[in-house]
């Protein structure tokens, strides 16, 4: 599923981003002036690094090519990451997965693209 960014926030701030129709950051990404996303082979890391031993979590998918103002830049490890510089419209989310609290951040994660992220990149197209 080519073009696909994702989000890890709390139940909290999804349920008030749904409340308001966008979503406008988290405490770091107000902090940092964009709302951080990771792509398909970075948010496991993300998960880990940031999210580890935290409950009450979301995983948006996000349709990058709905999104204006997206910009790749270098952040962990000298890696592009996407962030957007403006509110996150809810249009642009494809899904929203509720992280079980019984689980690991990235566990929860890895096992959700896995079961809708085939291992072939070529089946990724789309």
């Amino acid at each position: 599923m080519a073009g696909l960014i994702y989000k890890i926030l709390s139940v909290a701030d999804w349920a008030a981003a749904q409340a308001a129709g966008r979503f406008d950051g988290s405490a770091d990404d107000l902090r940092d002036g964009f709302i951080h996303f990771s792509d398909g082979e970075q948010v496991i890391g993300t998960a880990s690094k940031y999210f580890a031993g935290q409950s009450g979590l979301v995983l948006l998918t996000v349709d990058q090519g709905r999104l204006d103002d997206l910009r790749w830049e270098k952040s962990r490890n000298d890696e592009l990451f996407p962030h957007l510089y403006r509110a996150l419209e809810l249009d642009a989310v494809v899904r929203d997965d509720r992280l079980p609290d019984d689980r690991d951040a990235a566990e929860a994660i890895a096992a959700l693209l896995g079961d809708y992220l085939p291992e072939d990149p070529v089946s990724r197209r789309g």
